[in-house]
């Protein structure tokens, strides 16, 4: 059984901060073609946006974070960026681990891992167990991850326990087999880059999500910018499913 409540079967618990804020970090090869740089300059800036935005969420009161790094559809890009970005992802693992364990932060990493080499799978691994203590910040990175590959290795995987009962599956019981099945559902989405589309990213997770859209590139989104993510966030009337009134209804104080 999940532990966290679902948008579709329950009204969650909701506060003033997120408690979970999934992330697409567009932009990075846009921000160094205007500065007339190679591509991998833009991912390497936007590793600098990854540790500020992660500052960002503890002091703002955030408990998880996932952030979209490389989809399943990246591979079709060319083969040297794939190549750079495999690299970037091997040094960012050997350089921040230890920054993130000091912090309280737990770092995951959700995907098809089966694709990256034996050394990137293994420095994974490593970093998973350094930082299986912390509970200060949720750190999750998707890689390798798409949203249809998500549900469909969650069926498999529930199949593979519960045959007899095929056809009568429930969300609950396919849930844990989820790649976020740790973490409650995303209250707040941000894409950056001006791109206004989920991209294949947590289909099933997203489905009451509140959508915020940034014409800021990754590489120059800030705490700043995720303060403002955040006060465009406090400003929805999270409904789930309900009509405005009811939310008034349940106002203290009212009659």
């Amino acid at each position: 059984m999940a532990f966290f409540k679902s948008a579709t079967r329950e009204v969650p618990d909701t506060r003033p901060v997120p408690r979970h804020v999934a992330i697409i970090m567009d932009g990075n090869g846009r921000w160094a073609k205007k500065r007339f740089l190679p591509r991998v300059a833009g991912h390497v800036k936007g590793v600098e946006s990854v540790r500020e935005i992660v500052r960002a969420c503890i002091e703002q009161g955030v408990e998880y974070l996932t952030l979209f790094a490389f989809s399943s559809e990246n591979w079709r890009r060319p083969a040297e960026e794939v190549s750079l970005l495999m690299q970037l992802f091997v040094t960012a693992l050997q350089q921040e681990v230890e920054k993130l364990n000091r912090n309280g932060v737990r770092l995951r990493v959700i995907g098809d891992l089966s694709r990256f080499d034996t050394r990137l799978q293994e420095l994974i691994r490593n970093a998973e167990a350094a930082t299986a203590g912390n509970t200060r910040l949720h750190l999750t990175i998707a890689a390798n991850y798409g949203g249809r590959w998500d549900i469909l290795q969650a069926v498999n995987r529930l199949a593979a326990v519960a045959p007899d009962k095929a056809g009568s599956w429930t969300e609950a019981d396919l849930e844990p087999y989820l790649s976020t099945h740790f973490a409650p559902e995303p209250d707040l989405f941000i894409r950056t880059g001006g791109e206004e589309r989920i991209s294949n990213f947590l289909l099933w997770q997203l489905a009451y999500a509140e959508l915020h859209f940034t014409e800021t590139l990754w590489p120059e989104f800030d705490a700043e910018a995720l303060a403002a993510a955040i006060a465009s966030y406090q400003r929805r009337e999270r409904r789930f499913g309900r009509t405005s009134e009811q939310l008034t209804a349940q106002e203290p104080g009212a009659r």
